[in-house]
Formats: structure tokens, C-alpha cells, sequence
């Protein structure tokens, strides 16, 4: 990698800069990067620099951020997942679908998986992700290559779901072995956390409500708070563990976790959906009182749920009740870009009103909401002090043009395609649409060959053994 210039001017037509308060249209506008920085921002600069980059009539915004990702698999969610789901689980796919597609899936793939992701995720100007999985130590060692500003959560549970009988879903507990995971996870903190000069920071990360003990939750939010770093959990996620919770607990997941006393500023709760008050559980509200008065954020991941017909109910009432809402990408295709415009748009379905969730709310979202998520006041913006995490979007594309409004164009038409150059801490990780790092042939050619090695693979893991193209058939039958 060839060193990158001190001092750097970045000048763009527009620039979605920060005055303090919130995003900002600076027309013709510079930003100065200087040691990973952000040193100036203006219309003009009139001191000295060590180079420029003229973006034209291209869009200068902060990087996008994703706090819910699992890098390690969602891949190879691909052209399994999709399209199938169980009425007995509320077409959930995380009692049949996610432990097969996990089973089958080997060490090799899971790898490839974190090297296709962090491309992805870079092209399509996400600069910090929030990985939530079991590839902690490849997966740092690839942010250093990548130029991603990662935060790795080990994850660690309790117990575990799984069917027998594809009608009832039943838990098998081991606390100990929790207690086992979450000994790992502080054992990675200490290792890795700060790594790479701070591009890598560690959190905490108890698997899912429903499969944690109390004691577990607790510990591990004991060392959330010591550490100052974020703790998320997946949470109101299926109607199957929403009504489960009730039955073990007498409270909504979201509830329970208020009782426990693990929901404050530095909780992210991934999902948060199937909430009382929600039409898909048919319950009394209350929980999206409960997350705003805790001051917790949501990482919703509008894509995973809309795609088997679930969307929260909604994106403008958590917002409007004072949650701080931010967006994740979990599942494929890996894109914060999608997110943006799926979460809009789901939210005016829900809402019956074109005006209830707009451009400027979901770009928040995903800025300078994930950046509160991560207690992180130097990411998400274009200001002075904060880090140079960057995207230049082209002037004149296809998804951008015609130019009047570019954030409008960005969450509402815009692709990866329209991405021209995109900056880590100064570093430039993606030129003229390409990751700089990423060898594209050999990416594609090992996640392809994970895949050929786990659908076979898929019976051995399926309470009924049923095959990949049983379980998940083609799209169209096969030419005879």
C-alpha cells in the first residue's frame, strides 16, 4: 500500500457537512483530511496541502455504518433463504432455515463469507460495521487489510432453539457453556480491542433474549459498561419468541430486559420488530415507551424481516417516541444503500403517509444513528475532529442524475454503482468503484465453492434430512 498523502483536500459539489446540530448542504464545499481527520470543512481552504482530490460535481457525505451484521454467513443466505418459511414459526426462518444453512457451512466458507463482506460492504460505502459472530480473529486480521472500521462482538448464549418435529420449538440449556463464551469474548476484548490503531474496537454481544439467562445478561453488561463499549442482543425478533418470553418470564422480551436491568445508552437492541402493540403480536404497548426511556438504540434491519412480509410497525412511531434508531444490514445483499430505502418506504406502508419517513430520517439513521450507537460522536458527520470516513458519490450517473437533491437520490435511487470513491480514516479503500484491496475473481470463486460444498451438506442438519432442493427448491424446474 502506498503511503497516503498528509494533508488532503477533498473538493465536491455538494457536501453533506455537520454545523453541530445536524447534517448540512454546503454547496461547492472542501473538507481537509489530515492524519485520518477531518481537519477543515468550507466552502473554501486557504492554507497549504500535500495533494487534492476534485470530485467535480460529485456528493461529499460521511460514511454509512451498519450496526447489525454478520459478516461470516450472510452470504450464503443467498438463493437458500429466500422465498420460504414455515406458518407454524410465522414464516421465521431462524428454526429451520438459519441452523441448516449454519450446520453445513464450514470454517473455509464462513471465511470466504468475511472477505466477500467486507467487500461488499465497502463498496457500497459502508466504512464501520458492527459484526456480530464467531470469525473474530480472521475477521480482524481482515479489516487491517480492507481498511474497515470493524467492531467485532463474540457472541455467547445460554442455550440454543431447535425443532424436532417442525411444529414446536423447544430450548436446550447449558450455562455453563455460556459462561464458557463469554469468558472467550473478554479474552478476545483484551486482545483485540483497539487494534490496527483503533480501526478495530470489541464489544459485547449475549446471543439472542431467549437463549440467555439473566446472570449471563448481566455479567456481560457489567463489562460493557466498565468498558465503555457497546452491548446488543437480538431481541424481538419472531412471534415464536415473543410469546415464548411471555410464557417463561410473564413480560415481552423488551420488558424482561428492562426487569433484568441490561437496557440503557450503550444497549443496541438488534431487530426489536415483534413489539407489543405490533399487529403481529396483538399485546398492549408499551415497549417502545420502555426502549426511549432507557435511552437504548435499535439496529433495524428492515430487509431481512421485509422480505418474508414483516415490517415494523413503525420506523417513524420508535423514531417520534425518542429512540434512536439506526440501520444493520444482517442479511443479504449487504447494503446500508437498501436500507435506507426499504426502511422509508416500509415505514410510510405502515404509517399510510408518503411523508412519515423521509430521506433526511433514514440517512440519520444511518450516520449519526449508528455513530450514537457506538457512543462514537467522531463518526457519522463531516466535522472538524472526526474521522475521515468518507464516500464520493459521482455528479452524473445513473442513480444521480438528474442532480437537485442528493440525499433524496442517494436513499432513493442510488446503487453501489454510483459510489466513486470511498475513505477510511483517511485511507482511500474504494477508487473509481473498485476495492482497492479486494482480489474480485478469487472472492467470488471461494464463496461459489463454499456453497457447492455445504448445500449437499444440508440434510445432515435438517430435523427431517430433507435436501437443499427440498428444503429450498429452484425457482423454476430444471429443462427436460
Amino acid at each position: 500500500m502506498t503511503d497516503t498523502p498528509r494533508r488532503v483536500a477533498i473538493r465536491a459539489g455538494h457536501v453533506v457537512a455537520f454545523d453541530g446540530r445536524g447534517h448540512r448542504m454546503l454547496r461547492d464545499g472542501v473538507v481537509v483530511v489530515e492524519h485520518g481527520r477531518i481537519l477543515h470543512v468550507g466552502p473554501r481552504f486557504e492554507g497549504a496541502v500535500d495533494a487534492t482530490v476534485d470530485g467535480g460535481a460529485g456528493v461529499l457525505t460521511p460514511g454509512l455504518i451498519s450496526t447489525h451484521a454478520h459478516i461470516s454467513g450472510s452470504p450464503l443466505d443467498r438463493s437458500f433463504i429466500e422465498d420460504r418459511g414455515r406458518a407454524q414459526f410465522w414464516y421465521s426462518g431462524l428454526f429451520e432455515m438459519l441452523p441448516v444453512r449454519a450446520g453445513a457451512q464450514d470454517a473455509e466458507a464462513s471465511r470466504a463469507c468475511v472477505d466477500f463482506s467486507m467487500a461488499e460492504l465497502l463498496r457500497g460505502g459502508v466504512t464501520t460495521v458492527m459484526e456480530i459472530g464467531g470469525e473474530g480473529e480472521y475477521a480482524v486480521e481482515r479489516a487491517a487489510q480492507y481498511g474497515l472500521r470493524l467492531y467485532m462482538g463474540l457472541t455467547f448464549r445460554s442455550g440454543h432453539w431447535l425443532t424436532r418435529d417442525g411444529r414446536r420449538v423447544v430450548w436446550e440449556w447449558d450455562e455453563a457453556h455460556g459462561r464458557q463464551g463469554l469468558a472467550r469474548a473478554i479474552e478476545f476484548f483484551h486482545k483485540h480491542d483497539g487494534a490496527h490503531g483503533d480501526l478495530v474496537r470489541c464489544y459485547w454481544a449475549p446471543s439472542q433474549v431467549d437463549t440467555c439467562t439473566a446472570e449471563l445478561l448481566r455479567e456481560a453488561k457489567r463489562w460493557a459498561d466498565d468498558t465503555r463499549r457497546p452491548y446488543t442482543i437480538h431481541t424481538s425478533q419472531s412471534v415464536v419468541e415473543f410469546n415464548e418470553m411471555l410464557a417463561r418470564q410473564g413480560a415481552t422480551p423488551v420488558a424482561w430486559l428492562h426487569d433484568v436491568g441490561v437496557l440503557g445508552e450503550n444497549t443496541v437492541l438488534g431487530h426489536a420488530i415483534i413489539v407489543g402493540g405490533s399487529s403481529w403480536t396483538n399485546y398492549p404497548d408499551g415497549d417502545v415507551r420502555i426502549m426511549a426511556e432507557a435511552g437504548c438504540s435499535v439496529a433495524h434491519a428492515v430487509w431481512v424481516f421485509a422480505r418474508r412480509g414483516v415490517i415494523m410497525e413503525s420506523f417513524a412511531r420508535y423514531k417520534a417516541a425518542g429512540v434512536n434508531m439506526s440501520l444493520g444490514t444482517d442479511t443479504n445483499p449487504q447494503s446500508v444503500i437498501e436500507a435506507m430505502r426499504w426502511a422509508a418506504v416500509c415505514s410510510k406502508i405502515a404509517e399510510r403517509n408518503t411523508e412519515a419517513t423521509t430521506a433526511a430520517d433514514v440517512f440519520d439513521a444511518a450516520t449519526l444513528g449508528g455513530a450514537r450507537a457506538l457512543g462514537r460522536d467522531d463518526l457519522g458527520r463531516i466535522a472538524p475532529g472526526a474521522a475521515a470516513d468518507l464516500i464520493l458519490w459521482k455528479g452524473a450517473s445513473w442513480g444521480m442524475t438528474p442532480l437537485r437533491d442528493p440525499v433524496k437520490n442517494i436513499v432513493y435511487n442510488a446503487t453501489a454503482e454510483d459510489i466513486e470513491r470511498v475513505w477510511v480514516a483517511g485511507r482511500p479503500v474504494v477508487e473509481h468503484g473498485r476495492v482497492l484491496a479486494a482480489d474480485e475473481p478469487a472472492i467470488l470463486a471461494a464463496l461459489q465453492a463454499g456453497g457447492e460444498r455445504m448445500w449437499p451438506r444440508m440434510d445432515r442438519f435438517d430435523w427431517a434430512g430433507r435436501v437443499a432442493d427440498v428444503l429450498s427448491p429452484s425457482t423454476y424446474p430444471e429443462w427436460r
